[in-house]
Parts: structure tokens; C-alpha cells; sequence
């Protein structure tokens, strides 16, 4: 079922309390079901943790967790996904999002020359920080509503075939009882 395999990699929920950047929220934390996992807070955490993980800012697990206590919706999941943006696939997604956009501004993309200075950071923003922004803004809330349907659908054929496989258990168990007799 879908509930047993998330659990398999959700972090330890200690380890999420202790952290120090989850002290900002207190006794929040202390509610029990923000740590319950069932296909309500699952299809949340998930939409709220990527979100978060889709937002260009840092503190993304801060951002996911509150967001998490705001919907009362699973933490683990929520701050276990703001790993989805790494060094990896950072470039990727924001090339994505600054394309949105252009797109939605209806602005042509900018040829873009990658430089490490602080400089280029602040001429950068002049340029391709507004439509960075928007399409970020854009892309997460796009991925974050696709998530929740995803896992709801998920969700629900996982528990649809646990009762398919009950009932198959049960009409064996009927049956082996009807050929005994």
C-alpha cells in the first residue's frame, strides 16, 4: 500500500523536532497529527513540500514545515521533499521557471553568460529576476496541485486494491470451507 512504502523513506520525526531551524516553531511541533500519515496529509505534504522546494529562497524546509503546521498536513513528507531541488537538478528547474516566465510576461528570453560574481547577481536581477520569479512562482504551484491530485489518485488505487485483495481472500477462505465440508 501506498502509506507503507512512504513510510519506508520518511526521516526519523525526532531528528525533525531537534533541528535547529524547526525551534522557531515551538510547541507546534508537538501536534500529533502533523506526524499521522494518511492520504489527506500525504496529498498535502506533498503539495506543500514541493512547493516549498520549488520556491528560489533559502530555507526551504523551513518554508515546507510552515506550510506543513499551516495545513496540518504530514512534516516528514513536506521537509523530506524540499530535497527535491539539489545541486543536480537546480539548473534545470530554474531554466524551466525562467522560461515560464518570459513566456507569461511575453518577453524574449535572455541570453544568459553564467558568471560567479556579485556583480553579474546584481545585473542579472534587473533582467531575468522578474520573470525567474514569476515562473517560479508559477512552475511550484503548477507541480504542487499536480502532486496532490497524483498522490490522491495513487492513494485511493492503492486501497482500492487492498479491498480487491481482501475480497479474493475471503471468497478463498469461503471456498476452501465449502470443499472441506
Amino acid at each position: 500500500m501506498a502509506k507503507n512504502f512512504i513510510k519506508k523513506y520518511l526521516p526519523d520525526p525526532d531528528s525533525i523536532k531537534n533541528h535547529q531551524s524547526m525551534q522557531i516553531f515551538g510547541k507546534l511541533l508537538h501536534d500529533g497529527n502533523l506526524w499521522h500519515l494518511h492520504r489527506r496529509s500525504a496529498r498535502g505534504a506533498f503539495a506543500a513540500g514541493l512547493f516549498a522546494a520549488l520556491m528560489p529562497m533559502p530555507g526551504q524546509t523551513v518554508l515546507a514545515a510552515a506550510l506543513a503546521i499551516l495545513f496540518r498536513v504530514n512534516i516528514p513528507i513536506a521537509v523530506a521533499l524540499c530535497w527535491v531541488t539539489n545541486p543536480f537538478t537546480m539548473a534545470p528547474i530554474f531554466y524551466i521557471c525562467y522560461n515560464i516566465g518570459t513566456f507569461v510576461l511575453g518577453q524574449p528570453p535572455h541570453d544568459i553568460h553564467f558568471e560567479v560574481t556579485t556583480e553579474w547577481l546584481i545585473e542579472s536581477i534587473n533582467t531575468v529576476g522578474k520573470p525567474f520569479l514569476i515562473g517560479s512562482l508559477i512552475f511550484a504551484a503548477f507541480v504542487s496541485a499536480l502532486s496532490w491530485f497524483t498522490i490522491d489518485a495513487f492513494w485511493r488505487l492503492g486501497v482500492a486494491r487492498a479491498w480487491r485483495k481482501r475480497a479474493e481472500q475471503r471468497l478463498e477462505k469461503r471456498a476452501n470451507k465449502t470443499d472441506k465440508s
